[in-house]
C-alpha cells in the first residue's frame, strides 16, 4: 500500500497535480491524503498561529477548508470513479504548509509527496523560482512536482542527471526504480561533462549501472560548464517525460529524489 500526500489550494493548478498523481498510481493500491493548510493572509502569520481564537478565525477558515475538502473528494469521484485501489482522506490545518506537512508527516507514513508548479513556466523557474522549491529544501519525502497545464502521459523515458558524486544505494532510488518498473520507463542517465571523471566518480557511476535494470537503461556524456544548460539541450533533442534529481548536500537540493515532469514533445518547456 502506498500512501501519497497531496497538498491542494483548491486551485486547477493544485487539481491537475491530483488528477496526474491518480492516473500515475491507477493500478496501485493507494491511500491519498488531501491536505489543505491554511492561514488567513490578512494577518501576520506569526501571530495568528499564536492566537487565532482571538479573532475568530480558525473556526470559520476550518468550516470553509472542510467543505472545499468534502466538493474536492466529490469531484475527484465523478471524474474518476470508484477505483477500489483506491482510498482518499482529507485534512485540513491551521498552518503553513511547510510546518503542516512536517505535522501530517510525524503521524502518518508518507512514500511520496505530489503537488503542482503554480506559475512556473520553464526550467529554471521549476527548478529554482518555484514555491514548490521549499517542499524540496525542507521536507525529506520523494516529491513529484507536476508542471501547471500538464497533461497525463505515460512517463516511458526519465532523465536522470547525475555528476556521479554520490555512492548509490538501491534505498536512495527505491521511488524511481518503482515507477520505471510500473510503467516499463527506460533510465537515461545524463552526465554533464566539466572535467574528466576521478576514480571516485567512476567507481561511483559502476555502482549506479549495477542498481538501475539490466536493458532499460543508458548512460549519456554531454560536455558543457552547465548542468541546467545541458538537461535542457539533451531535452531539445531527447523526449523526456520525466526528470528525476537526487539531492544531496552538494547540491542545490537536499536529501530527497524529486521529479519534474514536462511535456514529452520537444518544444515544450518544463
Amino acid at each position: 500500500m502506498k500512501h501519497i500526500l497531496l497538498p491542494t489550494d483548491f486551485s486547477e493548478n493544485s487539481w491537475n497535480a491530483i488528477s496526474y498523481a491518480i492516473h500515475l498510481f491507477k493500478d496501485d493500491a493507494c491511500t491519498f491524503y488531501l491536505l489543505n493548510t491554511y492561514t488567513p493572509v490578512i494577518y501576520h502569520v506569526e501571530y495568528v498561529l499564536g492566537y487565532p481564537a482571538q479573532f475568530g478565525l480558525e473556526d470559520t477558515i476550518r468550516n470553509t477548508s472542510l467543505e472545499h475538502l468534502k466538493t474536492l473528494k466529490q469531484r475527484i469521484s465523478d471524474t474518476f470513479g470508484n477505483n477500489s485501489n483506491h482510498e482518499f482522506q482529507t485534512m485540513a490545518r491551521f498552518d503553513t504548509l511547510i510546518s503542516g506537512i512536517h505535522d501530517f508527516m510525524e503521524s502518518h507514513t508518507i512514500h511520496m509527496i505530489v503537488m503542482g508548479t503554480k506559475g512556473a513556466t520553464g526550467a529554471e523557474e521549476v527548478l529554482f523560482g518555484s514555491n514548490t522549491v521549499q517542499v524540496f529544501k525542507n521536507v525529506k519525502c520523494p516529491v513529484l512536482a507536476i508542471p501547471d497545464g500538464f497533461i497525463y502521459i505515460t512517463p516511458s523515458s526519465i532523465l536522470f542527471p547525475s555528476d556521479y558524486g554520490l555512492a548509490y544505494h538501491t534505498s536512495q532510488l527505491e521511488p524511481l526504480l518503482a515507477l520505471a518498473k510500473t510503467h516499463h520507463s527506460r533510465i537515461d542517465i545524463l552526465h554533464v561533462l566539466t572535467t574528466d571523471l576521478s576514480e571516485v566518480q567512476l567507481n561511483n557511476k559502476a555502482s549506479l549501472q549495477k542498481i538501475l535494470p539490466q536493458g532499460n537503461h543508458e548512460f549519456h556524456d554531454l560536455k558543457g560548464d552547465n548542468v541546467m544548460r545541458g538537461i535542457l539541450a539533451y531535452q531539445e533533442k531527447n523526449a523526456v517525460d520525466m526528470l528525476a534529481m537526487i539531492n544531496n548536500k552538494k547540491s542545490y537540493f537536499l536529501e530527497n529524489i524529486t521529479f519534474l515532469n514536462r511535456q514529452s514533445t520537444k518544444s515544450d518547456s518544463i
